[in-house]
This record gives C-alpha cells, structure tokens and sequence, in this order.
C-alpha cells in the first residue's frame, strides 16, 4: 500500500474508493477461523507493532498469530488513522500461512464520515469479509437494551452506519459496521459469537496483546 503524500490526497483515495464496498456476504457465508487486527504505538516514536491472530469462530482457540513493526508515515488526522496503521498490519497479515475467512478490525468500517474507516481498507487490500468493531463511535446511538445482544443503529444524519452493540450483560456497548463483503446483521452476529466471555471479541483481545507484546520485545 502506497502512503498518501498529504491529508487532501488521503481524503481523495477514500472518497474514491467508498463506493467499492461490497456490502453483503458471500454466498452461504459461514466463516470456520477470523481474524483480529490491532496496532500498538510508541510513546515517544513513530513505530508500531501490528499484530494478527486467527482463531476458531466456534471455540474462540488461537489457531495463528503473525507480527509486524513498522513506523507510521503518515500524521495522526482523526478520519485517517488507516494510513498510519495499514502497512504494518498489512505485513502482518501477509505473514499468516493460511488466509482467515473473516477479519474483524480494531476500528470503523462504514461508520466513518467518508464511509471508509479502516476496516474497509484492510477489506478491499485483502478481498476478505471484513468487519469493523471500535470501543468509540464516530457517530450518534441511543443505548441498547442492557441484556447480551441488545442492539441499537449506530446514524450519521439519517443514514443507519453501524450498530451499537451490548456483547455482555450490563456493560458498555460497542460499535460494529461493515468494512467488506458483510451486512450488518451478519457481523452483529458473528461479533457477538466471538464474544464470550468479554466486552471485546477474542480476536481483538487477543491481537491487542500481542501487538503490545510485541512492541515491548521491540523497545527492548
């Protein structure tokens, strides 16, 4: 993946690539592994560690994990944090032996004010069913229900962009959309399989840990 040179130049590229977001599943999608992706930064440098962990949808068992440290070129701009992380995590991924059939990015998808977060990036580079799942939203919810599963449309105006989501019993919500080739029903559901027993999917538990790990074997 090429960096863009300016802000203006990013904002192009996502404005440009937004309508190629394929916004249902494959044909008789039923995902067997996916894959969680996350970056670390350090404090005090433009590296990052990105890291990639696959697991069984249907036992949440870590099957690989793959690793990257690289530096972010690109500044930190709310709405294009993608162009500091992609490259890394992208090395990262290439590193697996076996391609996942789902990935789920530590970001926005569609929730995203040019509809083309993260998770939609790593979608259209990869080819992969992608989702995206952010602890923060970048647009406006009423709170679901507190019972597991309760959901509510994550809007943007009048425009439905994701779903805040409770995955445990009476704690805070997070906030799913589509990156690539899913609907929103469907990563609800394959979001809300991949979270157990916490507020975060395994994948994103389990890449986040890894990417700090890494980058602290990195520092030293």
């Amino acid at each position: 993946m090429k960096v863009p040179g300016s802000v203006e130049e990013a904002v192009r590229l996502q404005t440009a690539l937004a309508p190629s977001v394929v916004r249902e599943p494959p044909p008789d999608f039923a995902p067997a592994t996916a894959a969680g992706l996350d970056v670390a930064y350090a404090k005090d440098s433009p590296v990052v560690a990105a890291a990639v962990v696959t697991v069984s949808v249907a036992t949440g068992e870590v099957l690989e994990s793959a690793t990257a440290v690289g530096r972010a070129e690109f500044p930190y701009v709310p709405g294009l944090f993608a162009f500091r992380e992609l490259p890394t995590l992208l090395e990262a991924f290439a590193r697996l032996t076996v391609t996942p059939d789902l990935l789920l990015a530590d970001g926005h998808g569609l929730a995203h004010p040019r509809r083309f977060g993260l998770a939609c990036h790593l979608g259209l580079e990869t080819g992969l069913p992608t989702i995206g799942v952010a602890k923060t939203p970048m647009a406006s919810y009423d709170q679901p229900g507190q019972e597991r599963g309760a959901r509510t449309s994550l809007m943007d105006g009048k425009e439905e962009v994701g779903a805040a989501l409770r995955t445990q019993s009476n704690i805070k919500p997070i906030f799913v959309s589509i990156g690539h080739r899913i609907d929103l029903n469907t990563a609800c559901t394959k979001v809300l399989a991949l979270s157990n027993k916490y507020r975060l999917p395994e994948t994103t538990r389990q890449a986040d840990h890894l990417s700090r790990i890494t980058l602290a074997e990195h520092n030293d």
